[in-house]
């Protein structure tokens, strides 16, 4: 059964290697997910699932020990999803990389000390229908008698002329219910997001959200909004089950 679970968006610029001159702007955000982490290891897990955004080749399961970089972003930094695999191999997937929304989480489990559980990731597409999502958590929700899920996903990409997908007049609306429905720990607002507007916003974390609305279904949690801001017109939010 579900526990607890964290949401944490997952721009690389979320760490200060690749943020370089800008990384005091999101140190807000930094301080939250840290406070987030910290609900997810106060619930005593016996397994934390990482899920977030994944291209095609980053999709599907992604074990213990799987390792990630930020080379890509030209910085020479490089991760591993929780403890080393005893296979040594530490991935599941063709590329043997961590998608960087994985690897961002990765980053952020290193950086708090993370050693109460043991960790897999998910790697999900934002096509995925809500129907596939809510199935995939519940089968999450189901992988161990107390389960954690760390789940990372950005809102809408056009809050500003300046944001990566320009201006849309509907980003602030839809931004708004999303942070209402993770701080309020509302499952069936989450199952209700649309997915159509939210490709048109380019919303990274619907398909996330709604893997945590189906493994979180039952479960009693309640939720706090600990971030919500778009500092580079992009919507950033963090929020903590428990």
């Amino acid at each position: 059964m579900l526990v607890a679970a964290a949401v944490c968006p997952c721009p690389p610029l979320l760490v200060p290697d690749v943020a370089a001159g800008a990384a005091p702007e999101l140190d807000a955000a930094r301080a939250a997910c840290t406070d987030a982490l910290g609900v997810l290891a106060a619930s005593r897990p016996d397994l934390l699932v990482v899920v977030g955004p994944a291209d095609r080749s980053g999709r599907g399961p992604h074990r213990e020990g799987t390792r990630g970089s930020f080379a890509g972003f030209g910085v020479d930094l490089a991760v591993r999803l929780g403890r080393e695999s005893a296979a040594g191999t530490g991935s599941d997937t063709a590329d043997g990389e961590l998608p960087a929304s994985l690897a961002v989480a990765a980053w952020l489990l290193e950086r708090t000390g993370w050693s109460d559980a043991p960790v897999e990731g998910l790697g999900v597409g934002e096509p995925l229908e809500t129907e596939r999502c809510v199935g995939t958590g519940a089968q999450l929700g189901a992988r161990a008698e107390r389960v954690a899920l760390l789940v990372m996903g950005d809102a809408s990409a056009c809050r500003t002329l300046k944001a990566p997908g320009y201006l849309d007049e509907r980003a602030a609306g839809f931004d708004a219910e999303a942070a209402r429905a993770l701080g309020t720990a509302d499952v069936e607002a989450l199952k209700a997001l649309d997915t159509e507007l939210a490709q048109e916003l380019k919303v990274a974390g619907r398909a996330p959200w709604q893997v945590l609305a189906g493994a979180a279904e039952g479960a009693g949690l309640a939720g706090a909004l600990l971030y919500d801001d778009a500092p580079y017109g992009v919507g950033y939010i963090v929020a903590a089950w428990s």
